[in-house]
């Protein structure tokens, strides 16, 4: 029977992409890793493969139609044998073609992706068990939603085995053509399926005011509407759970940079240079940041946490985001392990991360995890501001610009360089006084920089 091609879920926050092009057309001949769409959702513009073999038998959707939903079919693949008229009818579901009318395209009985935060947390260690060999991981799921290959699906399906008692070894716990098959044969156990969980009662938190109530309250002609595109959906409805779910509390102090300064500008200086004069490498005061808050993390690890419902994860490495801001809105690609990592490296991967995060041209593995982030206007001259923590982390350190300030020390006043400092805090996971213990620890590194290197 002819397979569903849907559209994808490429990250995290997508629920919605734009299929910008088509590397296939009808009646071409695929098999499973051709890459046959590219797809641009909220983060970047990314390539999709073909998962099972055959013949398009028919295109759904043109290049160029935006706001296709995911789940959404896009194309129908043939099997050997079958030709374009074996495709059945099936409901439509909505997407919108950039600049030309609203286009209908196929809608399976599919569900919507889950929606998870920004960024997943990291699966739990397993190293307890007793075990070498990593446990397949529980097919994704929402209640009775799961994530399975369209092969996955159909076979399960003339099996008559429920796909949400299988478990998934594919990417990020899909359940794939083999899951199946072991299901089948017997070798793999079916795991037991939870009954759905009855609706929550709780009221639903108002939405604010609609656009139609905004224009109200100002004259025609005195403004221009500008749609949002997809980014700035997924900032708005990320950022507007978090403040609303997240319990956050701030801590602020100020750190003297006079040492970091000086370490700065002597390890700049000592820099070679290339054939064309310049030097190697230029370190910023946030590549100093970076490392100090994972240094700090890793010296108060009750704090390098996330609230994960009816349990907290803490981790054991230090993968902070880096804030970047992007036309149209915000990328928080990750630094893996950033304490482990010297200045030079860390300031090499953040300046790769943001020139390929404005370009969108990231990866999902690049823009997701962490436990923390770090937000820095310091280069816009902003002496103090307080950050939305950015879901599943448990901290986002928001750091302003350095300047001179007047101080006093053991009865003489001085002059010195200092930076502020804020700590939003999620009180599930980190209290206030560990917060202020972690903070401090990130405010000695900062001050005496030779020490977040021993």
């Amino acid at each position: 029977m002819p397979i569903d091609i849907t559209m994808p879920a490429l990250s995290p926050t997508m629920e919605e992409g734009k299929l910008a092009k088509w590397h296939v057309k009808e009646g071409d001949n695929v098999s499973s890793g051709d890459v046959i769409a590219e797809i641009e959702t909220d983060k970047a513009t990314m390539e999709v493969e073909a998962v099972d073999e055959g013949k398009i038998g028919k295109i759904l959707v043109a290049e160029g139609t935006d706001n296709v939903k995911v789940n959404a079919v896009i194309a129908v693949l043939l099997q050997d044998g079958e030709e374009a008229g074996s495709i059945g009818a099936a409901p439509r579901a909505e997407a919108t073609k950039t600049d030309a009318p609203k286009t209908d395209i196929a809608k399976t009985e599919k569900p919507k992706a889950p929606e998870p935060a920004l960024a997943p947390a990291p699966a739990v260690s397993n190293a307890n068990k007793g075990t070498s060999a990593p446990a397949a991981a529980p097919a994704k799921t929402e209640g009775a939603r799961v994530f399975a290959s369209p092969l996955a699906k159909r076979l399960a399906k003339e099996a008559g085995i429920d796909l949400a008692a299988i478990s998934g070894t594919g990417p990020k716990g899909r359940v794939v053509k083999s899951d199946v098959d072991a299901a089948r044969s017997g070798k793999a156990p079916l795991r037991a399926v939870a009954a759905p969980a009855a609706a929550s009662a709780a009221a639903a938190l108002p939405a604010g005011l609609s656009k139609n109530q905004v224009m109200a309250m100002f004259e025609e002609d005195t403004y221009e509407v500008v749609p949002n595109d997809g980014m700035r959906k997924v900032v708005a409805a990320r950022l507007t759970e978090s403040k609303q779910t997240v319990p956050h509390f701030y801590l602020t102090l100020d750190c003297k940079i006079d040492s970091l300064m000086a370490a700065r500008e002597q390890i700049n200086a000592s820099a070679s240079k290339g054939a064309d004069g310049k030097p190697a490498y230029k370190l910023s005061v946030n590549d100093f940041v970076m490392k100090a808050w994972a240094v700090a993390l890793q010296r108060v690890p009750a704090a390098n946490a996330t609230w994960a419902g009816d349990s907290i994860l803490y981790h054991k490495r230090s993968d902070v985001a880096v804030a970047v801001s992007v036309p149209g809105g915000l990328f928080t690609p990750v630094v893996k392990s950033a304490d482990t990592k010297s200045l030079r490296e860390i300031s090499e991967e953040v300046r790769d991360l943001a020139t390929r995060a404005k370009s969108k041209k990231l990866a999902p593995h690049e823009y997701q995890g962490g436990s923390s982030s770090v937000s820095n206007l310091g280069m816009f001259g902003i002496k103090h501001f307080a950050a939305v923590i950015n879901p599943p982390h448990g901290t986002i350190l928001a750091v302003g610009a350095g300047e001179e300030r007047v101080y006093p020390e053991n009865g003489q006043i001085k002059i010195g360089q200092f930076m502020t400092a804020t700590l939003s805090c999620d009180h599930r996971a980190v209290d206030g006084a560990l917060g202020a213990e972690v903070l401090g620890v990130f405010k000695s590194l900062i001050e005496n920089p030779v020490m977040m290197l021993a």
